[in-house]
């Protein structure tokens, strides 16, 4: 079948256009290039590439033309990002979202919508259930506007479905692999990768004990193929991702083994690198009931194994 990528140059996003092609479907990936990379999407057959923004109806009405699936990953990701332009991520994550929507109601595409953890904020009812309740901060916290924002883009998926739109909702939790952002935008993964290879400082927010659940990006784009051909998915909230907890300090030392570097570990204030307002989730984890009961879905790339992979890439990139 024919389907849209939208953020299809970016990390998840391509690595989802490579499965579709893979599997024989031809592809339009939309992306404005602002974090993802045309050398991420090499011309192949099948594949037609659209640079613009999700925020331009008419590059969207394009682009979406002919598509039965519509995968809706495009978004202003990372903290440090957010907390930088949050007038900017509020944007691009909530109006290109109604954009998208609203043209995959007028021709009755399905849309797979990405969203994130992120939405849970600060909850402290873990697992995190789909149907739980979510914790955030203040307003006055630039962090939670991305957690707004995503939960608002949930909503509309949601609000479209009632009136009889396919729509899935999937909240990734700390997607890694290669093409990951070395900077850091969206990925303590690439940074500490990054600061490993050139022999700095692994730099831990806080005293590290904050935890995480990473997921291996190959088992990210099967929950998300999943997602469009379950119909038992559709009009559903389902997390997606690992329930394998880890603290932060805990992934450093990790990334030291994987990679053999004698990099140092440095403890940083959040004050220091996010300002002094700033709040951080102590612990992530996903209830995957749903996922493996409306998807089949379970992670299979353990942590160990996907930091190897990952720092292979990384060594053949540079």
């Amino acid at each position: 079948m024919h389907v849209l990528v939208t953020g299809g140059a970016g990390f998840i996003g391509s690595h989802l256009v490579d499965a579709l092609l893979a599997r024989g479907d031809t592809v339009a990936a939309l992306d404005d290039l602002s974090s993802g990379r045309k050398g991420n999407l090499p011309p192949r057959p099948g594949l037609r590439f659209v640079r613009g923004t999700v925020l331009e109806e008419g590059i969207v009405n394009e682009a979406a033309r002919g598509a039965a699936v519509i995968f809706h990953l495009a978004a202003r990701v990372g903290v440090r990002r957010v907390v930088r332009n949050p007038l900017d991520a509020i944007e691009v994550n909530v109006r290109g979202t109604e954009v998208v929507l609203r043209e995959a109601a007028r021709t009755g595409a399905k849309v797979v919508l990405a969203s994130s953890s992120e939405v849970y904020g600060k909850s402290a009812g873990l697992p995190f259930r789909e149907d739980g309740d979510r914790l955030l901060g203040p307003t006055s916290v630039a962090r939670w506007s991305y957690a707004t924002a995503k939960a608002l883009d949930e909503h509309l998926a949601l609000a479209h479905a009632q009136r009889g739109l396919g729509t899935v909702v999937l909240r990734y939790f700390n997607c890694y692999g290669p093409r990951v952002d070395l900077q850091g935008y969206g990925s303590v993964v690439g940074v500490f990768l990054s600061c490993a290879r050139e022999g700095r400082p692994l730099v831990v927010h806080g005293d590290g004990r904050q935890t995480r659940c990473f997921t291996y990006v190959a088992d990210t784009v099967h929950a998300t193929l999943l997602a469009a051909e379950r119909a038992g998915a559709l009009g559903q909230v389902i997390n997606a991702g690992s329930d394998r907890e880890i603290s932060i300090l805990e992934l450093a030392h990790k990334v030291l083994e994987a990679t053999g570097s004698r990099s140092p570990l440095a403890f940083v204030p959040y004050e220091q690198v996010y300002g002094p307002s700033f709040e951080d989730a102590p612990r992530r984890v996903p209830d995957l009931t749903r996922a493996r009961e409306l998807l089949g879905f379970e992670a299979k790339v353990d942590l160990d194994e996907g930091l190897k992979k990952t720092y292979a890439w990384m060594l053949s990139e540079t």
